[in-house]
């Protein structure tokens, strides 16, 4: 008699753990949730369990049923920034979340420099230590995973910003988050997704990739590595499926070292990403990225046309690029140390666009148009709010062709926000060339200091043999 009643007992505490509320990772105590907007609970339960929630802002109780696929999900309302808060979920077993804060939060994702953090030695990250914990900053570091298809979950915990958890966390990432932090004096919540050396495949869901046929020629020509996956949607899957119920505010990205042998189709590639993150997440995502560093790869001119692809880009609504030329101590190493500026450029970008502050300087002067007058090229940019300045007095990086193709170093001057370009050995000049190198570091910049995009006026074949 005493095995069936063992057995019995089991069954009974299989079926009670079975019925037990279960949440996601990323729902969990010392998370930030999206202010002022709709935001999805969600998790698992038996089926047809009533699971109530009740939110302490408001002292609101709303309720669901668990479906027949054992799951649960319900939009609550959230107030402006605050907190903290607390939220009770009851069904057959009851959970409280408890020092939830209300604020902005935002997704950082790509390759290793967005990954780059205090444990790489950086000396900024050293300096900001001491005065690290801030209660008003969440980290949440989603570990890196793959999946062949689309997850429910992924690992990872809500944790306060201080001298421990800032040492493993995203630098670029904290450095955005907390000037956001301090212009807009709400709480923010950084969600890190990223890994060193992963091609953009990875973060594109495989169907876009495999169903057309030159993004997917593309992806084959990508080399497999013992250190990252390569197979389109692997990290998608894993790493960022598993997060789109959660409301966010945006998204950061620094990517793109890893697809320079397929620049060409790259735009394409980046721009159908975003999208399709967009779609994920339902909303009009801001999608604000840094264009690549100078560095010096093997191959003559990949990074040019890879940091070429990444401002064509811009085309799509709601993206920004930031461009950190100026930011690179030494052109050998592709994961330069200055993460402070990057996520500061990153911070203003959102803080005008998306948060509409006036008065910053966030965009870099683009190439717009090319006129000739004579023997000198007439260069005009967009983004040029009070005039241009070629630090140290020549310009360096700047050439200048006739129809012959042949590029000389060019001189320059700026005349009324515009750059005036020219060479002895150009009578007729028909292109001009800046920064247009892997490892190009021109000194033209805004007079608010912001440098100048690297551009190229021509469309002509580049060799990269």
């Amino acid at each position: 008699m005493k095995k069936p009643i063992l057995f019995t007992t089991l069954l009974c505490i299989a079926a009670s753990s079975l019925a037990n509320i279960r949440l996601p990772n990323v729902i969990n105590n010392n998370m930030v949730l999206q202010q002022q907007s709709s935001v999805t609970l969600w998790g698992w339960a038996e089926p047809g369990e009533k699971v109530i929630i009740t939110t302490s802002w408001d002292n609101k109780m709303d309720s669901v049923t668990t479906t027949r696929d054992a799951k649960w999900q319900v939009p609550i309302t959230t107030p402006k920034a605050g907190g903290p808060y607390t939220i009770t979920l009851k069904g057959n077993n009851s959970i409280t979340l408890d020092n939830v804060l209300i604020g902005e939060v935002w997704v950082c994702s790509g390759q290793s420099n967005m990954e780059m953090s205090g444990s790489w030695g950086l000396q900024d990250i050293k300096n900001e230590l001491p005065t690290a914990y801030n209660t008003n900053i969440r980290f949440f570091h989603i570990p890196k995973t793959t999946a062949e298809f689309p997850q429910d979950n992924c690992a990872g915990e809500w944790e306060i910003c201080d001298s421990n958890t800032l040492k493993t966390f995203s630098a670029a990432g904290y450095f955005f988050g907390k000037q956001l932090n301090q212009k807009l004096n709400v709480p923010i919540g950084l969600i890190e997704s990223a890994w060193g050396g992963t091609p953009a495949e990875v973060w594109t869901p495989d169907s876009i990739v495999t169903s057309n046929d030159t993004l997917q020629a593309a992806a084959s020509k990508l080399q497999p590595s013992n250190g990252w996956p390569y197979k389109p949607g692997y990290t998608y899957n894993a790493m960022i499926y598993p997060i789109t119920p959660y409301n966010i505010a945006g998204a950061i990205w620094y990517q793109g070292e890893s697809n320079t042998g397929t620049a060409n189709t790259y735009t394409q590639l980046f721009t159908d990403m975003i999208t399709s993150w967009c779609k994920a997440w339902n909303k009009d995502l801001p999608f604000y990225y840094v264009q690549i560093a100078p560095f010096k790869y093997g191959t003559p001119y990949i990074g040019a046309l890879l940091q070429e692809a990444q401002q064509q880009a811009m085309q799509l609504d709601n993206t920004g690029m930031v461009v950190i030329t100026d930011l690179v101590a030494d052109t050998n190493d592709i994961h330069p140390t200055n993460k402070h500026d990057v996520g500061i450029r990153l911070a203003n970008w959102a803080l005008a666009e998306t948060y509409n502050q006036q008065g910053i300087a966030y965009r870099s002067p683009m190439y717009k148009n090319m006129a000739v007058d004579k023997d000198k090229a007439i260069i005009t940019f967009d983004n040029v709010l009070n005039g241009l300045a070629i630090k140290g007095g020549s310009a360096k990086e700047l050439y200048i062709s006739g129809s012959d193709h042949i590029f000389f170093p060019a001189n320059a001057t700026v005349k009324n926000g515009q750059l005036v370009v020219w060479s002895k050995f150009v009578k007729q000049p028909v292109a001009v060339r800046y920064g247009f190198g892997n490892t190009a570091e021109g000194n033209i910049f805004s007079t608010e200091g912001l440098p100048v995009a690297p551009f190229r006026t021509d469309d002509w074949a580049v060799n990269t043999q």
